[in-house]
């Protein structure tokens, strides 16, 4: 049996009282004060994530723009050094492998940021799919990894570094110094809000989380737990890698094909995408709202006239607008899937009254430099 791992914020995560949760081989706090309150810190004030779980993986040397580019359906060709996209890596068959945040370093430096569950797989299916002499590593082990989301985080962490964090646009990233230590921070995020991703030394995490909330306390920072980043990226509408996308899932189904680039000439999948662009998948992806009681769940069934055409993939009890919500797979024949038309959600056993709405579900007047 594999040994489940620990980030460097294990003992800091015990000394604030966070329930645990296993997740993706990896002990995880799930959450520390609650679920709710931590979630509606985020949308007000800001929360602190460790996210140290998720993977990295190096791609450079002569060629490495190609390869990238070969390997994932977005085009790297636009971003310039300090820009990061949101992009999918698929399988032949368009089947979407992992969906990361690509980062240019340099004309020939990129590195990947890839969920935790997939990152040995996606680290063996670059190299195999790169011409030699690009190099690949997975470099995961030299990085924890901090998220600081919400409307005051820029304010918290600009107390922490000389660095004008207010020029930093979203998806851009900068190398600068917090609390003496070398550390990247990306404008990017998980939750629909403002917020930054912090890549910094696993020995120097400990003190940068406590610097951070420390820094937050009079702008009602809290920590927060995998509960609350799932709720927050769930009221946006964004996908989580083996809920909403996995490998018998493409970008089109996905509702994903904004990040597909067909200009940029071949990539992985590509014939089959093509196709779908033209025709439609098998099946698509919908949100919905309940009208009656019950918290929808993975793998419930979405019933249309009493004929089952689809099941949920993902489904929370929404603390920004205070009513249960869900996403999930529908056929793509099944009439009445568009706009806001009456479907059932079976909750154990009884079905439920809900509506199809259009992701994402919590929306503010200013956008935020989440993934999507």
């Amino acid at each position: 049996m594999e040994e489940i791992r620990r980030t460097p914020l294990f003992d800091v995560h015990r000394r604030l009282g966070a329930r645990f949760v296993e997740f993706a081989g990896w002990q995880m706090p799930v959450r520390y004060s609650g679920l709710m309150e931590e979630h509606r810190a985020v949308r007000s004030s800001c929360g602190l994530f460790d996210v140290s779980h998720m993977g990295e993986i190096e791609v450079s040397g002569t060629g490495a723009l190609e390869a990238v580019s070969y390997i994932t359906t977005n085009d790297p060709v636009s971003l310039n050094d300090g820009q990061c996209q949101y992009t999918l890596i698929c399988n032949e068959r368009g089947g979407v492998k992992d969906d990361t945040i690509l980062y240019r370093i340099g004309p020939e430096s990129y590195l990947f940021c890839v969920n935790a569950s997939n990152t040995e797989k996606v680290y063996d299916w670059i190299r195999a799919n790169v011409p030699a002499g690009v190099k690949v590593a997975n470099v995961s082990d030299a990085y924890a990894q901090i998220a600081i989301q919400g409307p005051r985080a820029e304010e918290v962490i600009g107390r922490v570094s000389d660095t004008r964090f207010s020029d930093l646009k979203g998806f851009h990233f900068t190398s600068t110094v917090l609390c003496g230590e070398d550390v990247i921070v990306s404008r990017t995020g998980y939750t629909g809000e403002d917020g930054f991703e912090i890549y910094l030394a696993p020995s120097a995490a400990p003190r940068i989380w406590q610097a951070l909330m420390d820094a937050g306390s009079a702008s009602g920072i809290l920590p927060c737990g995998l509960g609350a980043r799932d709720s927050l990226r769930t009221e946006m509408g964004y996908p989580l890698y083996g809920c909403e996308l996995d490998e018998d899932t493409t970008p089109v189904e996905a509702g994903l094909k904004r990040f597909v680039s067909l200009k940029k000439g071949d990539f992985m999948g590509r014939a089959v995408i093509v196709r779908q662009m033209e025709s439609r998948g098998r099946k698509k992806l919908v949100g919905f709202e309940m009208e009656e009681d019950g918290i929808p769940r993975a793998g419930y069934r979405i019933l249309k006239n009493a004929r089952l055409v689809g099941t949920v993939t993902s489904g929370t009890f929404s603390p920004s607008l205070n009513r249960p919500i869900g996403m999930g797979y529908v056929e793509t024949g099944a009439d009445g899937m568009d706009g806001r038309m009456e479907i059932e959600v079976e909750v154990r056993g009884k079905g439920r009254r809900a509506r199809i709405v259009r992701p994402p579900f919590y929306r503010h007047k200013e956008r935020a430099a989440g993934v999507c």
